[in-house]
């Protein structure tokens, strides 16, 4: 999966954003960032470029995919951490980063409990969350082709999950609950530009977890070239784009 991940989804979904929130962190100029649900290391890359005098912390709970991701980026300091009860001291960071990461979080408030006690007292949360599924053209395609070819009841991990957490209003509570307070919230809209929409359904249908409902399926095959012939139906053949939104938050102690 995640070398799935790395391959289809990172170039098109987040090199983007990464790009976007590295520079927002830039701006704040920390010394000490710590990274959460780090994945293979598209933001980590983009942090250390973009502030190259800061050490960069970058966990992940997925031990494959911390080990993906350290070979990968070996600039900064790898650790396989569960976000809910970080290993790390009080006030240890003064910038705590999360790249469409909280979504994953089973416990938000939690999370945002220990960012908050990791954080300096004049310390950062910046992360970023998906809109609704409908405001990412790939991952629209991607769901509307899966239902289409699975009738009897396609997974619903995209809705649920990865844009299941798009309503400023909830995380705010959230984080409220925890403690911190929302200084900002911005809609970012950026184009995703893709090699293929063959490339693209293979990045969902291998390197999300919708691939395991795919696998176990006795016509696992031909479901995939069904999703991946209605997607290219979709969005056209050769190098395909869309437009992909996402709300990016910032708080403090």
């Amino acid at each position: 999966m995640p070398e799935a991940y790395e391959r289809h989804l990172v170039p098109v979904s987040f090199r983007p954003f990464a790009i976007d929130l590295a520079a927002r962190a830039a701006a704040l100029r920390p010394r000490t960032v710590l990274e959460l649900a780090a994945g293979t290391g598209a933001l980590t890359s983009a942090l250390l470029t973009a502030v190259p005098m800061a050490s960069v912390v970058a966990t992940d709970l997925n031990e494959a995919m911390v080990i993906a991701g350290s070979a990968r980026e070996p600039r900064a300091d790898w650790r396989q951490a569960d976000a809910q009860e970080l290993p790390f001291e009080d006030g240890s960071f003064d910038l705590v980063v999360c790249q469409f990461g909280v979504m994953f979080f089973p416990g938000r408030p939690a999370a945002y409990t220990e960012v908050r006690r990791v954080l300096t007292p004049q310390g950062r949360f910046l992360f970023n969350s998906w809109g609704p599924p409908a405001t990412h053209g790939f991952g629209a395609a991607f769901q509307t082709a899966l239902e289409q070819s699975m009738p009897d009841g396609a997974p619903p991990f995209l809705k649920d999950v990865p844009h299941g957490y798009s309503d400023p209003a909830a995380v705010t509570a959230d984080l409220t609950a925890a403690g911190l307070t929302l200084a900002t919230a911005e809609e970012v809209t950026l184009e995703g530009v893709a090699e293929s929409a063959v490339s693209v359904a293979t990045g969902f249908l291998t390197g999300t977890p919708v691939s395991a409902a795919v696998q176990a399926r006795e016509d696992a095959q031909a479901l995939q070239a069904a999703v991946t012939q209605r997607m290219t139906e979709q969005l056209g053949t050769g190098a395909v784009t869309a437009p992909m939104t996402a709300t990016v938050y910032t708080a403090h102690p």
